[in-house]
């Protein structure tokens, strides 16, 4: 597999995804959009418009990215020769997600976004320090203990978006960061 850079396409799941790969990504995307969006709105959430837009945005990329991430085509492309720790935590440090639903959405609180942000930046940091051997019990320790401490404790992360954080969790630390499937 080249490291060319990807098309749009690629970028989404990763060059060379099979159309399989593409389909589930698009199913979980679309499914977390509509489960993030549609409980509120059951719910009576209140929100506008363009507050229902902003979580469906965020929601396709935290849902869509933890399938997409898992892919081979992705992790060939995220795990290619070259791509280091440093590389890794920069692509976790990019994801301030929960900040732009602190900003928007009434409810979810700045403290829930930073608990978000730095519990699961905080565990990234230990599985790309961890030897390699032990990468994936880590990652998949520290995303149980992730979405425990955040559902056990929530800080303001209100009625509707709980969900937040686990799934920052599985997409950056069991789906980004493990390279199996890198070498296929």
């Amino acid at each position: 597999m080249s490291a060319a850079r990807p098309g749009a396409a690629g970028l989404l799941v990763g060059p060379g995804a099979s159309a399989g790969e593409r389909t589930v990504t698009a199913a979980t995307a679309a499914g977390g959009a509509l489960l993030a969006t549609g409980w509120p709105a059951w719910q009576g959430a209140g929100w506008s418009w363009w507050q229902y837009a902003v979580v469906a945005l965020v929601a396709v990329d935290l849902f869509g990215g933890a399938a997409a991430n898992a892919t081979d085509a992705a992790r060939r492309w995220w795990h290619r020769p070259g791509r280091g720790a440093r590389h890794h935590l920069a692509f976790v440090a990019a994801h301030g997600q929960p900040f732009v639903l602190a900003l928007a959405v009434p409810g979810y609180g700045w403290a829930a976004a930073a608990a978000a942000y730095g519990t699961v930046l905080a565990a990234a940091v230990a599985v790309t320090g961890a030897p390699p051997a032990l990468r994936r019990p880590v990652a998949h320790g520290a995303a149980a203990l992730v979405a425990a401490v955040l559902l056990l404790v929530p800080p303001d992360a209100g009625p509707h978006l709980g969900w937040v954080a686990p799934v920052l969790a599985v997409k950056l630390l069991l789906a980004h960061l493990l390279p199996e499937g890198a070498d296929s």
